[in-house]
């Protein structure tokens, strides 16, 4: 399908998630929790909710925008994500979402678009907005305008406040994709193949939840209401069984973020990055 260069300002309708503990206990486990943070897990407890989970109402809402802009699916990759909190989700509810194109983007041997999201409770409250950034690899040059340029994030030139390490499992992605990303380049061999990685890689917003678990341990005492804000840009793939190591900085009220990998600590898939808590 050709990219759709007029999709811009496109909505849809609001679309309604229900949930309950089994889907925030199932997304905690595919995003690396574990017995310790059995707040997450149990719903003798709760359950209480990983504020990341705020990608998972918008996956049907970027599934019909995907449909909108076209462009060749074998290139689509993550660019970038961004969530912004207003309160806590409540341990099970219906949510409904309403999602926008903001832009589709000429990057000359790419292009890249820009989504944005709304959530609401059933009170009619906001709990959520989230930005989405992705890449069409295999689509690009068509004449169009440059994408708005993004503030970089330096990470300060000093030893970070702390260090999360954490291994991911071969099976983390077919894990994680039952919350409802259900892109094959994360499950099938010979799409990873055809997309040019070798072998399917993990979800960049897996990744993104490694991220944000490690934020609210150590930066906010493991309280939900105290993430305000996370955003970040992915730049290199995660594959699955890789070993995650955040890294976080406070500055200036914020936490600045930089993920690497272990098996590749030259590289850094989420970067320019940081949180802003409550």
């Amino acid at each position: 399908m050709a990219l759709n260069i007029d999709a811009s300002g496109k909505t849809t309708k609001a679309l309604v998630h229900d949930y309950d503990w089994k889907d925030v206990a199932l997304y905690a486990l595919g995003v690396g929790a574990t017995t310790s943070e059995l707040d997450f897990l149990y719903e003798k407890r709760g359950p209480k909710v990983l504020p990341t989970y705020a990608v998972v109402p918008t996956f049907h809402v970027n599934a019909e925008l995907f449909d909108v802009i076209g462009g060749d699916l074998l290139g689509v990759v993550h660019g970038g994500q961004g969530i912004t909190l207003h309160k806590p989700f409540a341990p099970k509810g219906r949510l409904t979402t309403v999602g926008k194109v903001e832009g589709v983007y000429d990057l000359k041997r790419m292009a890249t678009s820009v989504i944005t999201t709304e959530t609401r409770d059933e009170s009619g409250e906001l709990v959520c907005e989230s930005e989405w950034n992705i890449i069409y690899r295999l689509d690009g040059d068509f004449g169009g305008e440059r994408p708005p340029k993004t503030p970089r994030v330096k990470v300060p030139d000093r030893a970070p406040d702390f260090v999360v390490e954490e291994k991911t499992t071969a099976e983390q992605a077919l894990l994680y994709r039952l919350n409802g990303d259900l892109n094959p380049l994360h499950a099938d061999p010979e799409v990873g193949e055809k997309a040019g990685f070798g072998k399917p890689i993990l979800h960049g917003l897996c990744t993104y939840g490694y991220v944000g678990r490690a934020v609210l341990n150590e930066a906010c005492g493991g309280d939900p209401a105290r993430l305000h804000k996370l955003y970040g840009q992915f730049r290199a793939p995660v594959w699955p069984g890789d070993t995650i190591i955040t890294q976080g900085w406070r500055e200036d009220g914020r936490v600045l973020l930089r993920a690497t990998t272990k098996e590749r600590p030259e590289e850094s898939p989420f970067t320019n990055a940081w949180a802003e808590l409550r």
